[in-house]
């Protein structure tokens, strides 16, 4: 019962006053909008807790207090404000850092969501000249590749933030070197995905860099399961065989498959 009381008191604490702290941080943003990286101290938590009460002390209710901030987190998306879901957003982690739903869902907000906010908050939209939504589109992007480095501080072996921070590299910077090499750390990671290791083989490709795409692939083929649709061996092969074509590698010299019933497996969608 005690438990009970003190969970509901700490939950009360933190929704009341998370409003009365950020309001005066988020006043200190910058005109544009722009969250900067680590601007939510310790000192903050401490206020937006109460007084006695730490994070330690939080210790099973991390978990709660954390999903009501982010219900909390989602009421300030709904309303378009990018002051209030970006403040939200790193005090959530901030409480709960363990979550990686919270850090990826976080990111994806600060740079899809709030440039098209910022955007139409300042009566331009989609008529806003290029080079405004291209400043704006990477003002965001760097602040959530900012948030994502902190991230990558409390889960060093995640393959899907290393995923995300490609992703926000290819589709939001253009960046197609960082994205390659984002896509291969994920691919090194301790359990990848194996559509990472595909998408930096193509991205070599894109760069002008076939011979390493080749190569690439050449020490992925043999590591695949055949039995396993998600690893998809036959569409990896078969990109080995179109860059042997393009690179004119001499029929001596091209890839062993290991298991020759893959050439006659049926052709998969492309992903």
């Amino acid at each position: 019962m005690n438990s009970r009381v003190k969970l509901i008191g700490v939950a009360a604490s933190v929704l009341l006053g998370a409003g009365a702290v950020l309001r005066p941080i988020a006043a200190g943003m910058r005109p544009a909008g722009v969250w900067p990286a680590r601007s939510l101290q310790a000192g903050h938590v401490r206020a937006i807790l109460g007084s006695g009460v730490s994070l330690a002390a939080l210790g099973g209710f991390r978990a709660l207090v954390a999903d009501l901030l982010w219900l909390r987190t989602y009421a300030a998306w709904a309303a378009c404000d990018p002051t209030a879901t970006q403040a939200l957003i790193r005090l959530v982690t901030t409480i709960d850092d363990r979550p990686l739903c919270f850090w990826l869902n976080g990111a994806r907000i600060m740079a899809y969501d709030v440039p098209e906010w910022r955007l139409h908050a300042g009566g331009r939209g989609t008529a806003a000249p290029a080079e405004v939504r291209r400043r704006i589109v990477d003002e965001q992007a760097q602040a959530a590749l900012a948030y994502l480095a902190d991230a990558r501080c409390r889960h060093p072996d995640s393959a899907a933030l290393c995923v995300e921070i490609a992703n926000l590299h290819l589709n939001r910077r253009a960046d197609i070197a960082a994205a390659a090499a984002w896509y291969r750390a994920a691919a090194e990671s301790p359990d990848p995905p194996y559509f990472a290791a595909r998408i930096h083989a193509e991205l070599l490709n894109r760069l002008g860099r076939p011979q390493e795409a080749y190569a690439w692939l050449c020490r992925l083929h043999p590591t695949l399961p055949p039995g396993d649709s998600r690893a998809m061996a036959p569409l990896v092969l078969r990109r080995i065989r179109d860059l042997e074509r393009a690179l004119q590698v001499p029929e001596t010299g091209r890839y062993i498959c290991p298991d020759a019933r893959l050439f006659n497996q049926p052709r998969q969608k492309r992903d």
